[in-house]
């Protein structure tokens, strides 16, 4: 296909978003920035992540398998002390050693328990966010301490740490709205000759549902039938699609339009509660947060460049993972490993390109959904295996060892997995929804058939046994590359007057 030349790269990352949930998809949340995106760009229908968000942003910096970087556990907690290990190489390290400028903006979620974990020690010349996982969207706060932050590299390569507190300018204001801002001002002041690689990665609408109730009327007022819970969602949904409208604007404005790739994904699917709560719509897909069904794992996202050359928008049925950005990212650059002091580990990606450009297959037939064998977690007595596990509910005591892998048209699962329902589809056509079987664990082999039953209603495993066995025998080759987990520390010092801090030194 055209290789464009040094293309710069916008990668918007949404938090919890529904697969359902933007106007493209015929929901009832307003998104016209991403549906004119989707018209004229690609959207990936089968582009799969992981059911949380660590893990996703993870496997998108490295395009590594979690099982590979220890993110097969899960989520980073505050206060835990591990994060994306320092071996690891990061796109922001991958596009500054190519002469990029790179900018991380919002929410990062990789490790913050020491400076070096953090972004602008990660190959980001710049970094304006939180570290942590959620925050009060007006204060800032998470657990009563600020975690919004501008960091940069001085002269001397000493981190620079200007904290936004309740003094600051930004207190108080929206955080999806400093971001957006913070990625137009950055855009604006961007020389037209030097290529970007920009992470802007949005903490909407992952909860607390937070939103001005003028905003909420703005864009929720013909949702005569949602609950207050969904309009405030919509409402975090349609505000950050306002804020990727003036991001784009200022590509335009100043003339970095034509030379940028866009890609927007959400980094897994939308939470599923029980009935009442639940307010996010992976429909028709089951499941959804920390669930490995399709509704946890294959998120919303598009492609969007005057460098794709397309006469018009399509939607790629192929299977794509977010590992694969960064050897697309390696492709469009012409980045060459070799020539770097440092070890470029082996990838679990493939180039993209083609696939998006002419809508072949990539040379990808098959997605690890995950693996975990609770063995390789240091120290799992009783105790500890509460500890390490309780954070999410596909891991709790019960549910320990299983293998999750989808090729082709099949999807296997075994092992010890929690059992997903349904999230409802919206606007809802009757007064009440059926979200069965959620979270149930059971000790079984489940296969489905996606392209007969996109629902995984129907388990098939007992048709198809040549099939079941097959997919099995892939997971030694998965086992042999696990990470084993060392044990999980946390500490009480990352938080010092009333502000989130990184609390060891690295020699420790």
């Amino acid at each position: 296909p055209n290789k464009p030349n040094r293309p710069s790269i916008l990668h918007i990352m949404s938090d919890d978003q529904g697969a359902q949930d933007v106007g493209f998809r015929n929901s009832d949340i307003l998104t016209p920035n991403l549906d004119v995106l989707a018209e004229n760009g690609v959207i990936l229908n089968h582009h799969y992540v992981m059911p949380t968000c660590s893990a996703t942003r993870a496997s998108l910096l490295t395009g590594r398998y979690p099982i590979r970087t220890q993110f097969w556990q899960g989520n980073i907690r505050p206060n835990e002390e591990w994060g994306l290990r320092l071996n690891e190489t990061t796109l922001g390290e991958m596009f500054k050693r190519n002469g990029y400028s790179t900018y991380m903006i919002g929410k990062w979620h990789a490790g913050m328990y020491y400076d070096q974990l953090t972004p602008v020690n990660r190959g980001f010349d710049y970094f304006y966010g939180m570290y942590l996982g959620s925050q009060n969207y007006f204060s800032h706060k998470n657990r009563r301490n600020i975690d919004l932050r501008e960091n940069f590299l001085d002269s001397n390569g000493v981190l620079v740490d200007n904290v936004r507190g309740d003094d600051s300018e930004d207190s108080g204001v929206y955080n999806t709205d400093l971001f957006t801002d913070k990625a137009v001002e950055i855009i604006g002041s961007q020389p037209a000759d030097q290529p970007f690689f920009m992470w802007l990665s949005y903490a909407a609408p992952h909860t607390p549902l937070q939103v001005k109730r003028s905003r909420r009327n703005q864009y929720t007022s013909h949702m005569v039938d949602a609950s207050l819970k969904r309009r405030k969602y919509a409402a975090m949904i349609s505000v950050m699609d306002e804020g990727i409208g003036k991001v784009i604007n200022a590509l335009e404005e100043y003339n970095l339009r034509d030379n940028t790739i866009i890609i927007f994904t959400s980094d897994n699917g939308g939470a599923i509660d029980n009935i009442d709560s639940t307010v996010s719509s992976n429909y028709p897909l089951r499941g959804g947060k920390v669930s490995f069904y399709e509704g946890g794992v294959r998120s919303v996202t598009l492609v969007n460049s005057p460098l794709l050359g397309l006469t018009e928008g399509y939607e790629n049925e192929h299977l794509h993972h977010v590992v694969d950005w960064y050897p697309t990212f390696q492709y469009l650059v012409d980045d060459n490993p070799a020539l770097s002091n440092k070890v470029q580990f082996e990838l679990d990606g493939y180039n993209l390109w083609d696939s998006l450009v002419n809508d072949n297959p990539s040379d990808r037939n098959e997605v690890l959904i995950n693996l975990r064998i609770g063995d390789r977690i240091h120290g799992s007595n009783t105790r500890e295996k509460n500890f390490e596990t309780n954070n999410l509910r596909f891991m709790d005591e019960s549910v320990n060892d299983f293998f999750i892998i989808r090729e082709g048209r099949w999807k296997l699962f075994h092992g010890d997995f929690l059992v997903a329902g349904y999230t409802p589809q919206y606007p809802l056509t009757e007064a009440t929804i059926v979200i069965d079987e959620t979270f149930i664990a059971c000790n079984e082999t489940r296969l489905y058939n996606l392209r007969n039953d996109p629902r995984e209603e129907n388990d098939v495993s007992e048709l198809n046994p040549d099939v079941v066995d097959r997919l099995l025998a892939r997971r030694a080759e998965y086992e042999s590359k696990l990470l084993y987990i060392p044990r999980r520390t946390t500490s009480g010092d990352g938080r010092q007057n009333g502000v989130w801090v990184p609390w060891q030194n690295m020699e420790l």
